[in-house]
């Protein structure tokens, strides 16, 4: 996922995917969350729009037109400036002019690039498109439509708006989704996006009386969960064995507590797998630190079971899934 250097200040990603921006907000203002359904449960198609990465297609001029409009002090201008066009030198030496971009990794090159995106897109879609709410996450948009013909209308007015501006589209990252759930029912080559982490397409759901209904809604995405399980195996926690379990969650329940409050706000069903990860890593973590374990992956898992029942607060991920911890045996 991305990092949060895109957001706008004061709106956080689960913000943003709680439908808590609207066209009318922009970079630098607070709004309270509006208690209405999110947008994406809203439209009948939605617009994906993902920007070549845009830090190195910034157009200087442009961008330090927007810079003066905000920095009162002209040794700021000045210094922004200098440090936008001055050359990259390569690792043998040799050096490169800078004419258009922000320096990869600089300190102030994701502030800058949203500043450029606040008035490249932001402030162009309150003029052009005012009745259409959209969703920008760093150079993830989501514009959302009424129909196929507005969406089609939509897509062709940034692109040229963007190549305005020197920046483009991902050809293959921007596309027209239907969103369809039990009252848009029809069926399109395109029914799910990811966005921020999340995969949003149509899931069973139920209602506060126990009827099932089609939600298009997010949950963790395929590409996170893969990289969730990356880093747990880079632990290496079956290798750990000179450590107690106490010692182990310790050490990871801040990541693990970190992803369940993210990903677990929307379908947290969804991040059993990743439980199951956990609790696999921490049997053959078992099975070669106590020899009664060795090869018994059945007792292994009976001896974890009833290490949650005896310190059900002892992972963040047991925390979570109190009331279904059980859940998280072999399979």
């Amino acid at each position: 996922m991305k990092a949060t250097w895109g957001a706008r200040c004061g709106k956080s990603a689960r913000r943003v995917l709680s439908g808590g921006t609207s066209t009318r907000g922009h970079a630098g203002s607070v709004k309270p969350r509006s208690r209405k359904r999110p947008h994406w449960q809203g439209s009948a198609k939605a617009t994906a729009l993902r920007l070549v990465p845009t830090r190195h297609n910034l157009d200087h001029e442009l961008l330090l037109k927007a810079v003066r409009k905000h920095a009162k002090d002209k040794w700021i201008v000045l210094y922004i400036e200098r440090w936008l066009k001055a050359p990259a030198q390569d690792e043998e030496g040799n050096r490169t002019a800078r004419e258009r971009g922000t320096p990869q990794g600089g300190v102030i090159s994701p502030l800058l690039a949203n500043l450029y995106l606040h008035y490249a897109f932001d402030q162009w879609m309150l003029k052009k498109w005012k009745h259409l709410p959209f969703e920008r996450y760093a150079d993830d948009i989501i514009v959302h439509c009424r129909g196929r013909w507005e969406a089609n209308l939509v897509r062709a007015g940034v692109e040229h708006r963007l190549r305005e501006c020197g920046l483009e589209l991902h050809s293959e990252k921007t596309k027209l989704v239907y969103c369809k759930d039990s009252n848009r029912q029809e069926s399109h080559p395109q029914e799910k996006f990811d966005f921020l982490g999340f995969t949003f397409r149509p899931r069973k759901a139920t209602t506060r009386r126990g009827g099932l209904f089609c939600s298009f809604s997010p949950a963790i995405s395929n590409d996170a969960a893969g990289k969730i399980r990356d880093e747990i195996r880079s632990w290496k926690l079956h290798l750990r064995t000179a450590q107690s379990i106490a010692e182990l969650a310790l050490e990871i329940n801040p990541k693990l507590r970190g992803w369940f409050n993210y990903y677990g706000r929307f379908h947290p069903s969804a991040l059993r797998p990743i439980e199951r990860h956990v609790g696999q890593s921490l049997v053959r973590w078992a099975c070669r630190k106590y020899k009664t374990l060795f090869h018994h992956r059945t007792r292994a898992w009976a001896w974890l079971l009833r290490v949650i029942d005896r310190q059900p607060d002892l992972l963040a991920l047991w925390e979570q899934q109190r009331c279904a911890v059980s859940t998280i045996g072999a399979v």
